[in-house]
């Protein structure tokens, strides 16, 4: 078995000719020919269809060749990870994945709290949405995501040794740190909420993450189970809770918000938030990462974190 098949039989469904697969090759036409039976002898099936000009990729060939490619890449990255581990692991570059919310405020103070437990590390951020991140950390284009995730209640849960694995079997998370959602709006002449939550009134305006926003999916049943959603009136809609957050301030409407991300705006009496606690919704933030996308550095970085039990943790 040779990987370089692969990449033959790559030319070959590109440029539809043997002779001009094997010029993208550097070889021969006879090698790269004898290279395509080679892997057709190791399918045990036939992978091009030589009948007709240009040539084609039989249903195999094209099951095969996506096979390939898709390993190819993964050991590429692997090779390259290991590469930059062991012979500069100094230099290796921790990327860190982000919803918006996360990386405009907690992120800067937990990597701070991190650093002085653990030691200056070379990191980077990249914020987006969460499904974008998550496919970041699938493809591994980030080393950890860092997300909201439903609180569980579990005291092992309030420390960053718990972890958890996803149905993937790949993906697991730990907690580092904690955060909830709270109504919030616009205070009125008399600093109290412009909009009262408290009254049966219908129709307030509400300012939404939207339904296929991961956070909105988390709100969602918080407001059917208070019985609120039926008493709010969508009014604007956005994925991105610092959008939302200027428009409560402007006294559009009620949002929920992270406490982390508003509490500026609470003590400078911007917004005012609701007391009333069933109305909230208590969050754990957690780390996650591939099993399969780690090395010596992000592995440290984990069980430190895993371990751990007194980081600060902002």
């Amino acid at each position: 078995m040779d990987m370089q098949w692969f990449k033959d039989l790559a030319h070959l469904a590109q440029s539809g000719s043997f002779s001009q697969a094997a010029e993208i090759s550097h070889v021969s036409q006879s090698t790269l020919s004898r290279r395509v039976q080679s892997l057709e002898a190791w399918v045990g099936a036939p992978l091009v269809n030589r009948s007709k000009q240009p040539v084609r990729l039989t249903d195999a060939g094209l099951q095969m060749l996506e096979a390939g490619q898709q390993a190819l890449a993964r050991l590429e990255a692997e090779r390259t990870q290991i590469l930059e581990s062991h012979s500069q692991p100094e230099k290796y570059v921790v990327t860190f994945g982000t919803q918006h919310s996360i990386g405009w405020r907690f992120y800067p103070a937990w990597l701070q709290a991190f650093e002085q437990a653990y030691g200056p590390i070379m990191s980077r951020l990249r914020a987006d949405d969460l499904p974008n991140c998550e496919r970041d950390l699938e493809q591994h284009l980030v080393d950890f995501v860092i997300a909201y995730a439903a609180r569980a209640n579990t005291d092992a849960t309030r420390h960053g040794s718990h972890t958890q694995l996803a149905a993937d079997g790949q993906t697991e998370s730990l907690v580092i740190g904690h955060d909830s959602f709270i109504p919030v709006c616009k205070a009125g002449p008399d600093g109290q909420p412009l909009y009262d939550l408290r009254a049966r009134k219908r129709d307030i305006p509400f300012l939404r993450f939207g339904d296929d926003a991961p956070i909105g999916q988390m709100i969602d049943p918080l407001l059917a189970q208070t019985g609120l959603r039926k008493r709010l009136k969508p009014v604007y809609e956005n994925a991105m809770a610092g959008a939302l957050r200027i428009r409560a301030r402007d006294g559009a409407g009620v949002a929920w918000l992270p406490l982390a991300l508003v509490k500026p705006d609470l003590d400078a009496g911007l917004l005012v938030s609701f007391s009333r606690s069933e109305w909230c919704l208590p969050l754990d933030i957690r780390l996650q990462r591939r099993r399969d996308h780690i090395n010596r550095l992000t592995r440290s970085i984990w069980a430190f974190l895993a371990v751990r039990q007194d980081v600060p943790l902002a």
